[in-house]
Parts: C-alpha cells; structure tokens; sequence
C-alpha cells in the first residue's frame, strides 16, 4: 500500500452558493491564501472582518510570522473563481472541521465587508471526501492541480479525460498562481503554507515528470472509477 497509514487524508471543497464567485480579483485570492495560513491554527481568530488589503504579489508567504499549534497539514490545493480544493490531514483530534470552519467564516465576513453584501457566501457546509486508496491517493493531488484547465479552451475537456495539447496545459498551470502547483515543481510561491513530504516521498521528488504521465493516461480506466468531486 503507498497510502499513508499513519493519517486519514481528504479531499475538502466548497463553492460559492449558487455557483456565485467568491473571488473577484487577486486581492481575494490573496485574502484567502493569508487565511489559509493565519487561521491554520489554535489560537483564536483575530479581526476576521477586517477587509485590509493583503499583498502576496512580491513576496512569498516564507517570511509570515509562525503560528502557534497548527490544526492541519495543508498537502495541495487550487482556488477558482467560484470553488476552492483543499487536501488535508488533521494535526490535532478536530482540527479539521475548526480550521474549515474558520477559513469559511472568515473569508464570508471579509468578502462580505470588503464586496458590500450580506448573507451566506458558499454553498453549504465544505464537502470532505477520504482518500481511502492507492489509486485515489495517486490522483487526487493532479485532479486538483488541473482545476485551472477549466478556463483554457484547448483543455476545457480534460474532465472528460481528455487532453490533447499536453504542452499547453502545463504552461497554463505554470501561469496559475493560486495553487500548490508551483511549490511542487520547486518553484517558491506560498510555501509555509504546504506540507510537500508526503507526495515529495511518493513521486521522487520529480512532480513534473509524474503529471506528464498523468496528462497522458487521463483516459484510463484506472482513473475513471474515481469520485473525485
């Protein structure tokens, strides 16, 4: 077995309700990054509904101040416009409906501030779907890197596994900057917010290499079974 005994791992998403977008520019991706890592943890939340503007543009989240205990280990994840994926392990017994809880909270009170609007902002409570085998282990980190391809028309299929320009696929995610994506290829974009060792062990170090391989056997059958969403 590759899938790690020694914790349970899933796959959390949540969506705007109605479908509606929950992240309007870059000032709301990078609120919801900063969340991911200030409330990852024990202590109380702090101003929550403040709308103050956060830049993550010029400098990678290595230089935030630590946080105390933290609740999760955050392995991979990709903001969209209207839905975001988290894949996630508890530290501590709860840790992972609290930090949901939090991070959900939070964001709707800033969105709800800074956009001028009142009510719920997503959809329901977060779905968390366990990762509970080998071939769903082996998976679900890619299936999440390549939520971006939705908005490419070359590769707006790939969910119905099929991607026939692999090379224009990978500059786009290379282009993506709210995901984990980059971290994984070894380039810095919001590294204190991620635990790489578990999939780092499990591919070798060469992440690249193994999401080529999974962009060419989108097709079969081993995949499809999967519920991934």
């Amino acid at each position: 077995m590759l899938l790690c005994v020694y914790m349970d791992l899933y796959h959390a998403l949540n969506r705007g309700v109605d479908k509606r977008t929950i992240f309007v520019d870059t000032q709301d991706y990078a609120r919801f990054v900063h969340d991911m890592y200030e409330l990852n943890s024990t202590a109380a939340a702090k101003h929550t509904g403040r709308s103050k503007m956060v830049d993550l543009r010029s400098r990678p989240s290595c230089i935030l101040q630590p946080v105390t205990e933290q609740l999760v280990d955050i392995h991979g994840w990709c903001l969209m416009h209207n839905h975001y994926h988290l894949l996630l392990s508890e530290r501590l017994e709860g840790g992972l409906v609290k930090f949901l809880r939090k991070l959900n909270v939070g964001y709707a009170k800033y969105f709800n501030e800074r956009h001028k609007r009142s009510g719920t902002l997503f959809q329901g409570r977060t779905k968390k779907l366990l990762i509970d085998s080998d071939a769903y282990f082996l998976h679900i980190l890619n299936y999440i890197h390549l939520n971006p391809l939705d908005t490419l028309v070359e590769t707006e299929n790939w969910r119905l596994r099929s991607i026939q320009k692999s090379d224009v696929a990978i500059e786009h995610l290379r282009n993506f900057r709210w995901s984990s994506y980059l971290d994984y290829l070894g380039e810095k974009n919001f590294p204190s917010i991620l635990t790489k060792t578990l999939f780092n062990d499990t591919f070798n170090g060469n992440y690249a290499e193994q999401l080529n391989s999974y962009i060419q056997d989108l097709g079969s059958s081993e995949i499809s079974h999967l519920k991934l969403e």
